[in-house]
């Protein structure tokens, strides 16, 4: 069959997005490792669903480039948002159904093919907090480690042992390494599912900003990031080591889109 699809990008984390209202396509491992394929297929960091979920604007499904369906991803999130407002399914405000849950989404500018959008994620309570990281689900588990020069280290390899190590070798976890420097934060993550770094990870970016402010109790209550794929910014309330109205607020982009024989 020939498939649909328009490619995204969320400063820099990429997905190849589908229209499947009418569709309802079904993926296979398979199919989904041959449309994120950057040598033989579309390449992405990850396939997204959009889809007719009752009581919502739409719903969101997300596999990851390894074939499986994941967790929340909030770029992706974002980049969703952005192709529903393409499609005409919501103007400034989408409210939608993920595997974590409810998330509202809002437009707050718009430019060409460029749209900011500011993503509600779930609440998340961290609680643990160790001498050398912290561990946290934001919609998807991450270990956010702090750093002193984020730009130059092997992340790959360190975050690899941490990633497989015996604890988290048969579920997975995200790692995050941070760097805090003077009005923002440095972010590096390596992502379960695609098993490398991405240039940039929406949860992970999350965490890493909730780990900053329990390191950081006066904080102003956001925290703007540099990722490897642009900036972004994260907002929230605070009470300890609760979090509560966490908002995830960047650019998402369209790329491109075409037809691909499956």
């Amino acid at each position: 069959m020939k498939l649909p699809f328009y490619k995204y990008q969320g400063t820099g984390n990429d997905f190849i997005l589908i229209d499947n209202r009418s569709l309802k396509w079904q993926p296979s491992t398979s199919d989904i490792l041959f449309l994120c394929s950057r040598h033989f297929g579309i390449g992405a960091d990850g396939l997204i669903l959009l889809s007719v979920q009752n009581g919502y604007d739409f719903g969101m499904t997300y596999f990851n480039s390894d074939g499986k369906e994941s967790t929340m991803c909030g770029n992706g999130g974002r980049c969703m948002t952005a192709f529903a407002h393409f499609l005409g399914l919501i103007k400034s405000e989408a409210y939608f159904g993920a595997i974590d849950g409810d998330h509202i989404a809002r437009i707050l500018e718009i430019s060409k093919d460029i749209k900011k959008i500011s993503l509600k994620m779930k609440d998340v309570n961290v609680d643990e907090i160790i001498a050398d990281h912290l561990f946290m689900n934001t919609g998807s588990p991450h270990y956010v480690s702090f750093v002193k020069d984020v730009e130059g280290m092997d992340l790959v390899a360190r975050a690899h042992k941490i990633r497989f190590s015996e604890r988290f070798a048969e579920e997975g976890t995200n790692v995050d390494f941070v760097e805090i420097r003077k009005d923002h934060l440095f972010v590096r993550t390596y992502e379960r599912g695609v098993e490398d770094e991405t240039y940039s990870c929406g949860t992970g970016v999350t965490a890493s900003a909730l780990a900053a402010a329990i390191r950081n109790p006066d904080n102003p209550g956001y925290f703007n990031i540099l990722t490897k794929g642009g900036e972004l910014t994260v907002r929230f309330r605070q009470n300890k080591n609760s979090f509560m109205e966490v908002w995830l607020e960047g650019p998402a982009q369209f790329v491109f889109q075409g037809e691909i024989e499956i």
